[in-house]
């Protein structure tokens, strides 16, 4: 049995410890396989911490984010915690996260399995055998730029100012793990800005294309405005591999790339750090793209499926475990091929489950495909 990967579990609020519990199941049958062995540590974030510590996440628990292999989170917030002080909000032990460990590479692949085709709202012939990965800069721009707030103008009147900038190490780092990432995959990128509009844009448009020709000069690459990219989503997904770009349009474009895959329900994502100069690793971060969902929780209805395909982002980007990764996406797939569906990607002629049956369902597929 390979070393112990030592993993961070905060399972957080609402649906996030019911979907959390079907990934420790899943985590378990890996152990009684002897195939991996995980050292978990489980801690509270989110409204959950608040209660408990009036804080949404505790320097202990970050300690330990800080010097584990790998953090797996599961959702945070719901409206119990609307009046809270924003400095702890559950949201705030999210972002403190972020921040902290340095995650600077947002991860958000957009798929459309075979049996889900038929859920997206575009043509099955657009979004068939979707695969694509959108790359988004998670630690600058504009919503990390200073000045930002309100400003009252020396005639009285008010200006709120947002302000978007970018250095050009911040650039290159989340270009190259683009480029990184494009290797692996198809050998294609696209650097997404508007550099017909705004300085930042230009500036990334230049950075991009010498990292391009200088560094990676065997990965097919192409720039292209931000606006055009959303639109080409649309019309044609498949001429796209990976798309990096930056922290406001990565934000947009994922949310665009995630709903044509037909549920939020389905989709993981991974946030990544530098790479430590002397073993390799990087500090992660994985969670689903979904959120808390707190009118469905503790009824038995949430997917596990995102929170159980971002475990396999975390198996095959933080511990190099492929051969592990695909099995868990191959017993997703299967097990929607087989008709199983919980409330939220519910489709006629299926049959619904609860968020333990899925669960249970997945180990029965891990089980088959182990045999």
């Amino acid at each position: 049995m390979p070393a112990n990967k030592s993993v961070l579990v905060l399972p957080g609020d609402g649906i996030g410890p019911e979907v959390m519990e079907q990934v420790q199941r899943v985590m378990g049958w890996f152990e009684a396989k002897e195939a991996v062995s995980f050292a978990v540590d489980e801690e509270l974030v989110g409204g959950a911490c608040y209660d408990a510590h009036g804080v949404s996440i505790t320097d202990e628990t970050m300690d330990k984010a800080m010097n584990l292999d790998a953090v797996l989170f599961g959702a945070v917030g719901g409206p119990i915690w609307d009046d809270v002080p924003r400095e702890h909000r559950p949201e705030a032990g999210l972002l403190r996260l972020r921040k902290d460990l340095d995650l600077f590479a947002n991860l958000r692949p957009a798929i459309v399995m075979d049996a889900m085709v038929d859920a997206s709202t575009l043509k099955p012939e657009v979004v068939k055998g979707l695969d694509i990965m959108i790359l988004r800069e998670l630690t600058s721009g504009v919503y990390f730029g200073e000045p930002r707030g309100e400003q009252t103008l020396e005639d009285g009147t008010t200006r709120v100012v947002d302000t978007q900038s970018y250095t050009e190490d911040e650039i290159v780092r989340v270009l190259r793990v683009g480029f990184e990432l494009a290797r692996k995959r198809n050998n294609k990128l696209h650097s997404a800005e508007k550099s017909n509009v705004m300085e930042t844009g230009a500036y990334w448009r230049k950075i991009a294309g010498r990292v391009a020709a200088e560094e990676y000069p065997d990965v097919e690459f192409e720039h292209i405005l931000a606006d055009n990219c959303a639109m080409q989503l649309l019309r044609d997904p498949h001429q796209f591999d990976v798309i990096v770009t930056d922290n406001l349009f990565g934000d947009i474009l994922s949310d665009e790339a995630a709903m044509m895959t037909g549920s939020l329900g389905m989709l993981p994502s991974a946030s990544l750090g530098a790479e430590d100069p002397v073993t390799g690793a990087r500090r992660a971060m994985y969670e689903p793209v979904h959120g808390s969902a707190p009118d469905i929780s503790g009824q038995g209805k949430a997917n596990p499926l995102a929170m159980l395909l971002s475990f396999a982002m975390m198996l095959r980007y933080s511990f190099d475990l492929g051969t592990e990764a695909d099995m868990v996406e191959k017993a997703a797939q299967n097990v929607l091929n087989e008709g199983y569906r919980t409330g939220d990607i519910m489709q006629d002629g299926c049959t619904q489950v609860t968020t333990e049956e899925m669960g249970t369902k997945l180990l029965q597929e891990l089980d088959r495909l182990s045999a």
